[in-house]
């Protein structure tokens, strides 16, 4: 899905053993943004695979503490605003990111992620529609399709 304006990425939705829950992580440069750990894909590389590895990287969950449960049936797309267009630098050629979105359930109440630093500082378990009223409004239709279906 990967092409010249739009970066093919994931997201991964961590659910809670109580099933109202997800797993909300709080930007590091962004203080008070939340969302959902995400990242592009590397070439070659499938997408449930891209989500297992950027879940990895940026929480330090693995198969251990969450299964993949199911994938959202279609890529969806968004375009950034203008101040992250000019923020990445690449001159205008990358205009917004095609992802492929990813149910994982945590094997227990008591899953520890560890937010890498980089891209997230704080986690905490919220209920969906919190986390849509606090994710980056350019992001915000993409949440609430998906997480408003769970």
């Amino acid at each position: 899905m990967s092409g010249t304006n739009f970066r093919a990425g994931v997201v991964i939705v961590v659910r809670h053993p109580d099933l109202r829950r997800v797993l909300a992580f709080e930007r590091a440069d962004l203080a008070g943004q939340w969302q959902l750990p995400q990242g592009g894909l590397n070439r070659g590389e499938t997408p449930i695979e891209g989500a297992w590895r950027e879940l990895l990287e940026e929480t330090g969950l693995g198969p251990e503490s969450v299964l993949a449960r199911a994938e959202y049936p279609e890529w969806l797309v968004y375009e950034w605003p203008d101040d992250v267009k000019a923020a990445r630098g690449d001159g205008g050629r990358r205009i917004g990111q095609a992802q492929r979105w990813f149910l994982f359930d945590a094997h227990h109440d008591e899953v520890q992620p560890v937010p890498d630093g980089r891209e997230f500082v704080a986690w905490r378990w919220v209920k969906p529609d919190w986390l849509i009223d606090h994710v980056a409004g350019f992001r915000r239709p993409a949440y609430e399709r998906v997480l408003g279906s769970l």
